[in-house]
């Protein structure tokens, strides 16, 4: 990958849609890790306004201080970024309180960590049309088109997607030519919405290398017999999620009604 010139190409590409949108520039949540590290500072290399929101819910102390530290980071080279703190997690326990009681909670935990992205988005529409922003995704390639590791409606809730067509490994190989903080560099990526120090590859069960991987196998039209051992299994988790997931990652489906019936 050209790297620096994959990254003036997007920066082009984040400034034109602004301009055509007549936009004023970016809202974005920024979590402590690579994803929103990257996409945030390519935003903030536009030379328009970038707003960064700080959203904890329950949120563990070191994805705060990750934040923290980037959103500095930012601030001290690109005059026209700003921060927003909103601590969601009253909203949170709130909302959590109005739903009716159930007898296992762990039935309820994906609803309940969904339900936190979907806050989120909430957040970042509503500073996006106070100030007349885009709200920008951080979703990557492997995320959005290949397991579909996302809230529908919530971190996919976005106008726009700089980072979408570029693999984990290639996001950060752009964090490193950005000179992304060393620590976001080194933390083990997390979706963060458990409350607790799960990782993505603890919830999907591969590394995302390995997915990578698994997304060339299958775009090459692979299946799971041509693999064995290691291989066989990180194919097979890929190809589940990619399955479960197909609904988050093609058009919202339409009832069509035949014209001889209207």
């Amino acid at each position: 990958m050209q790297t620096e010139k994959v990254i003036d190409h997007i920066v082009d590409w984040l400034k034109d849609y602004a301009t055509n949108a007549n936009c004023k520039g970016f809202v974005i949540g920024v979590s402590g890790g690579i994803d929103s590290a990257v996409t945030s500072t390519l935003c903030a290399k536009t030379g328009l306004d970038l707003l960064c929101l700080e959203m904890p819910i329950h949120q563990g102390e070191n994805q705060v201080t990750r934040a923290d530290r980037h959103i500095d980071w930012l601030m001290e080279h690109f005059p026209k970024v700003n921060r927003q703190p909103v601590n969601l997690t009253p909203v949170f326990d709130s909302l959590v309180a109005a739903f009716p009681k159930v007898e296992d909670e762990e039935h309820r935990f994906m609803s309940l960590a969904n339900t936190r992205a979907r806050l989120r988005m909430t957040s970042l529409y509503y500073f996006a049309a106070l100030k007349g922003y885009l709200v920008a995704g951080t979703g990557n390639k492997v995320e959005d088109f290949g397991i579909g590791f996302y809230t529908k409606y919530g971190d996919g809730g976005v106008d726009l997607s700089p980072i979408a067509d570029l693999l984990k490994t290639e996001v950060y190989e752009i964090g490193r030519v950005l000179g992304v903080n060393q620590d976001i560099m080194e933390a083990a990526p997390t979706d963060g919405l458990w409350g607790d120090s799960r990782t993505d590859e603890d919830q999907i069960g591969a590394s995302y290398p390995e997915l990578e991987w698994a997304m060339k196998m299958d775009d090459e039209g692979k299946t799971i017999d041509d693999f064995s051992d290691r291989k066989k299994e990180v194919f097979g988790i890929f190809k589940k999620f990619n399955t479960s997931n197909k609904h988050k990652m093609i058009p919202i489906p339409i009832c069509e009604i035949p014209m001889h019936l209207k």
